[in-house]
């Protein structure tokens, strides 16, 4: 329990407050019986969030994720290729010759840390070319994340790892099983390639692979089955965009285009986020706007962290995992 305590004698106002009294509000709703949905957005899979996210999914302290498809893949790419990444602490003083220079060796820079295209984009490409094409000439479709379900399990890609199996969340995501909504798939590098694919004719079907309305229908579902008043599922938002805003809009859309009045509401949300509260900045905004769209109640328990959440949401899952 030692960071724990830490935390909490030292972490006592403002912000720091704010992060405690999200934990412990996590905590409490899965102590009640809850379920939680975390949502990922920004680059969290190439800042390694999986190395406590895999832990979450493993003791059961979240039941579904909604990610974009960068963190979809990148925590793939990061296990198939770590040792091939490589970090740039002085990025700000990157120049644009210098980042021409990354461009020309094929190494794509997210803020400090550059992945390498052969070695992670390139070799995914090939094995999960294979399942796509598989399914097309099958004639059957899959999401997203169940194509890299279907390749995780199958141990095609072993071979390759580069780090610890334990501390990639979607190889802990496959073996569980778990739910994922992935919205904007389509805006990712493996979406990009799919198109070529398509548009090359080696996919003769777009619709082998199922997208966004889909994965609307497949959370109506999920949610309509899962959410009771006695196991409420919470809202934890790391960063901003379609990754939260687009799963939320499950709960208005039951009440108010399917009549499903039954289904409760969100039972806790907290947002990570550094974007400033400001007049339309709809990330920003406070979570009581979010009552006026018949997402969150009057007495839902709401916390908003503003700061940055490569430091904000390790220490929050430290005190749920009990570290």
């Amino acid at each position: 329990m030692h960071i724990t305590n830490f935390l909490k004698h030292h972490y006592r106002h403002f912000n720091a407050a704010a992060l405690i009294d999200a934990a412990d509000g996590y905590n409490k709703h899965l102590a009640e019986g809850g379920k939680m949905m975390i949502t990922l957005a920004g680059a969290m899979s190439t800042a390694e969030m999986g190395i406590q996210l895999a832990e979450l999914i493993r003791q059961d302290k979240v039941q579904i994720i909604s990610c974009t498809g960068a963190n979809l893949e990148e925590d793939i790419f990061n296990l198939v290729a770590h040792d091939f990444y490589e970090r740039v602490p002085h990025y700000r003083d990157l120049t644009p010759a210098d980042e021409q220079a990354l461009l020309e060796r094929h190494m794509n820079r997210v803020t400090d840390t550059c992945i390498p295209e052969e070695e992670a984009m390139r070799r995914l490409e090939h094995t999960v070319l294979k399942f796509w094409e598989k399914a097309d000439k099958a004639g059957e479709a899959y999401f997203p994340h169940e194509f890299f379900y279907q390749i995780l399990l199958s141990g095609e890609l072993e071979q390759y790892y580069q780090i610890d199996p334990k501390d990639s969340w979607m190889l802990a995501a496959a073996e569980k099983n778990l739910p994922i909504i992935c919205p904007g798939w389509e805006d990712s590098t493996l979406g990009n390639i799919y198109a070529g694919h398509v548009i090359t004719g080696d996919i003769k079907n777009v619709h082998t692979m199922r997208t966004g309305i889909q994965y609307m229908i497949y959370l109506a579902d999920w949610y309509t089955s899962q959410a009771t008043d006695e196991s409420k599922v919470g809202f934890f938002q790391i960063g901003g965009g379609i990754a939260g805003d687009f799963p939320i809009c499950v709960v208005p859309m039951l009440h108010q285009d399917l009549q499903r009045h039954s289904v409760p509401l969100w039972g806790y949300f907290c947002q990570i986020s550094d974007s400033t509260t400001s007049y339309g900045s709809y990330s920003g905004a406070v979570p009581n706007e979010k009552i006026t769209w018949g997402k969150l109640g009057e007495k839902t328990p709401k916390f908003i962290i503003e700061s940055d959440a490569t430091i904000v949401a390790p220490l929050i899952f430290a005190i749920v995992l009990g570290q």
